[in-house]
């Protein structure tokens, strides 16, 4: 046993794990889902999102089985749903060490697991219940069975690591093939058979790949639309629709579905009616399609709804002068105003050395370019050895991820853990070949180890110094100075022999962790943001996405802090507590209902879905613009007696569709607010005047508005 790897480990566990007991929601949107599948099997199955199995969440279902089976045994809580990706955090640097250390060796393999574990995005994601940190850890096991398949000839591995990145894809749909084309060459060039073979097992392999991948989504593609649950924040109900198009191409172009614009006053009334989902009191937790969407939140675990509208804003102005993008295009001009539109940068070939992107996992990048060319100085046509191989499938998982990132027109920063990995293990491998090209005194290449002390250094001062105001100037300074001091040492001793010089290699690295081993313990000592997870001394407060995008939000009194957005949750979440009021009020007044309420808006069914495994339905899926429920659905569900109380409007002005918020209207008695809720003594305001009277409700579902009114309605036919 490796008694370095221990403490390593003990580092990534603490990063991914300390204080996730305090996160009681974690991200809302998926921990809701989770108590929903903890309901039923056909809640299960589809991952719904709702207690009526009315709309599904807007991912493959895959890690919610994971989170919900966590769930089943320790109970619902935050840090239950949490700890999954608090173990594939960690495994993951134990497949990085695994992977290394046969082809590169031990100090290789040390230094790759420690900058896996302390790559600040990575800590940041690991610590929630988002799904990137199980999917990277699938991506890795799936490479390690290639490793292993292509090194011994064996058909079941490779079998098995193309199956598993379509298990990959069942998390997260393309984000999965992103590392096909690293697949693909290393297979190619280290696959040890004779070419019909190895042709022929490629083709075997893909069509794993393929069958794995399309299993649940042609399954479920295949059930008529009547007999299942609405396929969240797709535009045809299909979930293939959202695997290539809102989970596809649209991260790439930053166009989004038309859905995605309820709630944006430009967007609204964009849907259209997708069919009769039948007769509800026989089928009662099947729901259809069939009415234009409305409402909308970017404050999101995956805010993908958004598409650029102006809003209500006149000229596009936003309060404190800031001012709202163009059109559809999340990128805005080369990227989007503000920073792009979620704190990612301006497009081009240097985006993830930008301020906005370039503290997640960009650190340690001039480490991994030098080192790159120390590994392959010695190439030779005929002289391809593991090294090049294995190098080959790092730097073809890595570039073609940083050239999407680079272009894309819509992610979040946390996507950017997909770097991780190559990053990691191109570090390990590349500095022990630039150290002992310096132990070697090997000509120009002795110097690159030094260079890259000094590169990785001055980038992370750049780094760090946009923050002084935050964290104090002496990191920043400490991390330069450290850095020049130890690469005049390390020239100085090129030529000599000293018994000290291994160490101050090491000190060497050592420095280039100070900034990311900071930034990693960000989501600790700063705040994590449980919906938009992203490293950095204002992580926790990025509505977009935390740090880097300097972004102030002007509140009611005109200053430019961020409104506060933990709750009891994980900071980031806006979703409502469970008002003891309200619900004593909704089941004293139930009537054999079989759901206690229904609601325009998901924050408002979460704490009483988590907290009370209350049944719940939301009409509207994640945005409130999904085309859940057509009027006439809406009225079988009153007649059968399965709801007769539901809240329209909620946090933001977020009111959900607009037929359904009139239907309920014209036909529901509005209960007086001092009856069910907690500290009001007078009825609520008309719910279509809350996106202009209530709070910062500025009228296009947002997110920015909190304190936006919720009106309860009694609905008997």
């Amino acid at each position: 046993m490796d008694l370095v790897l221990l403490p390593i480990v003990l580092l990534a566990a603490f990063l991914n794990g300390y204080g996730i007991w305090n996160d009681q929601y974690a991200n809302s949107y998926y921990t809701t889902a989770v108590g929903s599948m903890l309901s039923n099997f056909h809640n299960f199955f589809y991952a719904s999102l709702d207690s009526a199995g009315s709309v599904t969440v807007d991912k493959p279902p895959v890690v919610f089985w994971i989170q919900t089976a966590f769930a089943y045994v320790f109970g619902l809580h935050g840090w239950s749903v949490i700890l999954p990706q608090v173990l594939a955090g960690i495994c993951s640097v134990l497949l990085i060490y695994f992977m290394v250390k046969p082809t590169y060796g031990l100090a290789a393999a040390r230094i790759s697991a420690l900058v896996m574990a302390t790559v600040p995005v990575v800590a940041a994601v690991s610590r929630t219940n988002n799904i990137d940190s199980m999917l990277v850890f699938t991506l890795l096991l799936g490479s390690w069975f290639l490793f292993k398949g292509s090194k011994q000839g064996s058909t079941w591995r490779i079998l098995v690591a193309f199956g598993l990145i379509g298990v990959a894809f069942n998390m997260k749909m393309l984000q999965a093939y992103m590392i096909l084309p690293a697949f693909y060459l290393f297979y190619l060039i280290a696959f040890q058979a004779k070419w019909r073979r190895k042709i022929i097992l490629l083709i075997g392999s893909t069509a794993v790949l393929a069958v794995v991948s399309l299993s649940w989504a042609v399954t479920v593609d295949s059930i008529p639309e009547d007999e299942r649950p609405y396929i969240g924040s797709s535009e045809t109900n299909s979930v293939m629709e959202l695997a290539f198009g809102y989970n596809g191409l649209a991260r790439l172009t930053g166009q989004q579905n038309t859905a995605g614009n309820a709630g944006m006053p430009n967007g609204i009334g964009q849907g259209d009616n997708r069919g009769n989902r039948g007769d509800l009191s026989s089928v009662p937790n099947q729901t259809g399609s069939g009415v234009p969407g409305a409402g909308q939140d970017v404050n999101a675990p995956d805010n993908d709804n958004m598409n650029g509208s102006n809003g209500n804003f006149p000229n596009r102005q936003m309060p404190n002068d800031m001012e709202m993008p163009n059109g559809r295009n999340f990128g805005g001009n080369g990227g989007g105003g503000m920073g792009g539109m979620f704190g990612t940068g301006e497009k081009g070939p240097l985006r993830l050395f930008q301020t906005e992107l370039s503290g997640q996992a960009s650190w340690l990048l001039p480490v991994v370019l030098l080192g790159c060319i120390a590994l392959f100085a010695g190439l030779r046509r005929r002289n391809i050895t593991s090294k090049h191989k294995e190098a080959l499938f790092w730097l073809a998982w890595l570039l073609p991820v940083a050239a999407f990132f680079s272009v894309a027109g819509f992610f979040h920063q946390y996507y950017l853990i997909m770097l991780a990995p190559p990053i990691a293990a191109l570090t390990g491998a590349g500095f022990v070949a630039m150290w002992k090209s310096y132990r070697d005194r090997d000509g120009w290449q002795a110097w690159l180890l030094p260079v890259s002390v000094l590169l990785t250094t001055l980038f992370g001062w750049y780094i760090m110094q946009v923050y002084n105001e935050t964290i104090g100037a002496g990191w920043s300074i400490s991390e330069l100075i450290a850095g020049i001091l130890v690469t005049v040492i390390l020239i100085v001793m090129l030529h000599r022999t000293h018994q000290w010089k291994q160490g101050f290699i090491i000190a060497g690295f050592m420095v280039m962790l100070i900034g990311p081993i900071y930034w990693a313990f960000t989501p600790i000592t700063y705040g994590g943001n449980s919906m938009i997870p992203a490293a950095g001394p204002t992580g926790s407060n990025g509505m977009f996405g935390g740090a880097g995008m300097g972004m102030p939000m002007g509140n009611v009194a005109g200053d430019t802090e961020m409104p506060t957005m933990g709750g009891r949750g994980g900071m980031g979440n806006r979703n409502e507590e469970v008002d003891t009021v309200t619900l004593n009020y909704l089941k004293e007044h139930n009537t054999g209902e079989t759901y206690l309420f229904a609601t325009t808006d998901y924050n408002q069914a979460a704490p009483y879905i988590i907290d009370e495994r209350a049944a719940v339905i939301t009409l509207g899926g994640f945005s409130g613009s999904d085309p859940v429920y057509t009027t006439d659905e809406l009225e079988q569900l009153v007649k059968s007696g399965q709801v007769k109380y539901f809240m329209v409007g909620g946090m933001g002005g977020r009111g959900g569709n607009s037929d359904i918020s009139d239907w309920i209207k014209e036909h529901g008695t509005e209960i007086p607010t001092s009856e069910w809720k907690t500290g009001t003594d007078s009825g609520s305001m008309d719910n279509g005047d809350t996106e202009s009277e209530a709070g910062l409700g500025f009228g296009f579902g947002f997110g920015f508005g909190f304190g936006g009114q919720t009106t309860l309605y009694e609905v008997k036919l």
